[in-house]
């Protein structure tokens, strides 16, 4: 199968993951890349940053327009997270590759059990800045020390610490993921990273469309059922890290 089919295929799938779940964009696109593309580490992180950025935008305002975005929440989440995400990265460089690995796939692991065992969130109320603010730096520094998990962990936190009703989390988290994303593009912008852009418009055209498909889907399933899907990928992806780690 040839690079530009298999970039077709595995933009539509990160895009689908994002408008439907709203997270799965680097954690999907960087393995992609790299194992199907051939890009350099470096490079297929910098290219998933640009595509996670323009589809997890496309998403947002799909969501955006059926009114299930959360927009104080979200604002208040990532600001939160920016500088306890910078702090804990330059600490987790001194930890070494695997053992971080582990740890993101343990806490994916208790995030996907507490999204299966958790009753759906009633809709209303307003969210507290406070638990706001005291989530987004929780999550921004386990984020930035871990090096992924911006939405499958940005999800869980909303629905589980600050109450938010699972289609508004989706759509919430697309908007904490912009922010996150376009911070670590800026750190990037001096790095001297070649792309190859012959791949990477293709993935991320399909990784579009798919993010339109992917909130038509959520729009159509239950809060309930939505959250039992986020959960079970959720808990396939931390098997899939645990075991990468292992082997």
């Amino acid at each position: 199968m040839s690079a530009l089919v298999l970039a077709l295929l595995a933009g539509g799938l990160v895009g689908l993951a994002l408008g439907a779940l709203g997270a799965g964009g680097s954690i999907l696109t960087v393995p992609a890349l790299v194992g199907l593309l051939g890009f350099a580490p470096a490079a297929a992180t910098t290219g998933a940053l640009v595509i996670v950025i323009v589809t997890s935008v496309t998403a947002l305002l799909a969501h955006a327009r059926a009114g299930a975005v959360r927009w104080r929440a979200g604002l208040l989440f990532a600001a939160a997270g920016v500088v306890p995400a910078a702090a804990a990265g330059a600490l987790s460089a001194r930890i070494p590759e695997t053992v971080l690995t582990l740890m993101f796939a343990a806490l994916a692991a208790l995030a996907a059990v507490r999204m299966l065992r958790r009753r759906t969130p009633r809709a209303g109320g307003r969210v507290s800045g406070v638990r706001a603010l005291g989530a987004g730096a929780g999550l921004g520094a386990v984020t930035g020390f871990l090096g992924v998990g911006g939405g499958f962990l940005a999800v869980p936190a909303l629905v589980g610490v600050l109450a938010v009703p699972m289609d508004a989390a989706v759509g919430t988290s697309l908007l904490v993921i912009v922010a996150n994303a376009l911070v670590a593009l800026g750190a990037r912008a001096y790095t001297a990273v070649e792309l190859d852009w012959a791949l990477i418009l293709p993935f991320l055209a399909t990784a579009v469309l798919g993010a339109w498909d992917g909130r038509r889907l959520a729009a159509k399933v239950s809060a309930g059922t939505l959250q039992r899907v986020f959960g079970a990928v959720l808990l396939t992806v931390a098997a899939g890290m645990g075991l990468t780690a292992l082997l």
